[in-house]
């Protein structure tokens, strides 16, 4: 499944937004009938374009206030200790996000914690203790302007 139409396209646009929707509900919002819905859907899914369906928690809600965006500087950048410090990051349940970048630092981390004592625990005792770690620079998240998983599809039209 390499080209997706314009069925493909409203039944990803429909499951970003609301991932609950019954078979029957999203074939309505489509414009298909339930069964070729549902054998789309499954297409999409076997073919790697939906990875999963999962919940949207607040973690406000749970209480991890503490929102960081944290680069890390490797002390070197060869593969196998590269390789080394993503399994380690892997790992990490705090870490909710991490990309390898360009520019300076190796890493930008997105990590949660309960309160700023917490997150300076886990910076120390864990982020430190990294492989291969030089540096760790920190910014704090001072309110969510948009967070959203959705992706825009427009350019796939």
């Amino acid at each position: 499944m390499n080209n997706l139409d314009k069925y493909d396209l409203a039944i990803l646009e429909a499951l970003q937004q609301d991932a609950r929707l019954t078979n029957a509900e999203l074939a309505q919002r489509v414009g298909l009938s339930a069964a070729p819905c549902w054998r789309r859907v499954r297409a999409l899914e076997q073919s790697g374009f939906i990875k999963g369906y999962h919940a949207e928690i607040d973690r406000h809600k749970i209480g991890l206030g503490v929102l960081a965006f944290v680069r890390l500087d490797a002390a070197q950048n060869t593969a196998g200790i590269t390789q080394k410090m993503e399994d380690a990051i892997r790992q990490l349940p705090e870490v909710t996000s991490c990309h390898y970048i360009s520019g300076a630092g190796t890493f930008e981390l997105q990590v949660v914690a309960p309160d700023l004592d917490s997150f300076s625990l886990f910076v120390r005792n864990v982020l430190l203790h990294l492989p291969n770690v030089k540096d760790v620079h920190t910014s704090f998240s001072l309110g969510e302007v948009k967070a959203s998983s959705a992706l825009p599809l427009k350019h796939l039209q």
